[in-house]
């Protein structure tokens, strides 16, 4: 991650911090993840064109919008995020772009800046904390998901659905515990607000622990939908 005019957070004279563009989004973006944009509001085409001007980093950060929406801004942001790289970018008619982004490092943003012309922040990297033996918890894990995953297809059975929902892949996971805990998170059926609850986990431990968490309310929301 670099600031603005190439340096490195550490050259910005602010502990670490860097100033960067901030996207707010109704989705969660965890590192490793791939995101594609539809590009069209003016302060976002503003952006992407500064991020691709050859002068900076092609990156920005990622946030979800708490409360609000993706258009208009008066959106309240969390702040944990991720950083997204652009990997590919294709000018669309009517000053539209479509983006293809890389999920990198996790953030905190430490300050926000004024929205004029798009959202920035004062924002630092944030690696994971030192991590213990994730063995059991990730154990317990798979039991859940599968425990998830059987009354998914009992429900759908009974309600005529045909195909139920896919088991969570939950195989061929990294043997970095940071990197796994985010594989797993991705991969886990839970919703937004649970997946902004892994990504703001302070080590790969308790970003399992928080994972779990996730999937016994599914699963008790489930057994209860099935009564």
């Amino acid at each position: 991650m670099s600031a603005p005019d190439g340096r490195s957070p550490r050259d910005t004279g602010h502990a670490g911090t860097v100033e960067m563009p901030i996207f707010p989004l109704g989705a969660v973006m965890l590192p490793g993840e791939s995101l594609s944009l539809q590009i069209f509001e003016p302060r976002y085409v503003a952006l992407v064109e500064d991020c691709t001007d050859g002068r900076r980093e092609p990156e920005f950060g990622v946030v979800l919008i708490a409360r609000g929406h993706e258009v208009g801004g008066g959106e309240v942001r969390t702040e944990v995020g991720t950083v997204a790289r652009i990997t590919e970018v294709i000018e669309l008619p009517g000053s539209r772009y479509r983006l293809r982004c890389k999920g990198t490092d996790r953030i905190r943003v430490e300050k926000w800046l004024d929205d004029a012309p798009y959202p920035r922040a004062e924002a630092e990297l944030w690696p994971d904390g030192d991590g213990a033996d994730d063995g059991e918890l990730l154990a317990g894990l798979r039991e859940r998901a599968d425990r998830l995953h059987a009354l998914t297809a009992q429900f759908a059975r009974r309600n005529g659905i045909r195909r139920p929902p896919p088991s969570a892949w939950l195989d061929d996971l990294s043997d970095d515990p940071t990197t796994r805990s985010y594989e797993l998170a991705a991969r886990l059926p839970i919703g937004p607000t649970d997946r902004q609850s892994a990504l703001a986990a302070p080590d790969p431990l308790s970003r399992l622990a928080a994972l779990s968490t996730s999937v016994d309310d599914a699963i008790a929301m489930m057994e209860f939908r099935l009564l």
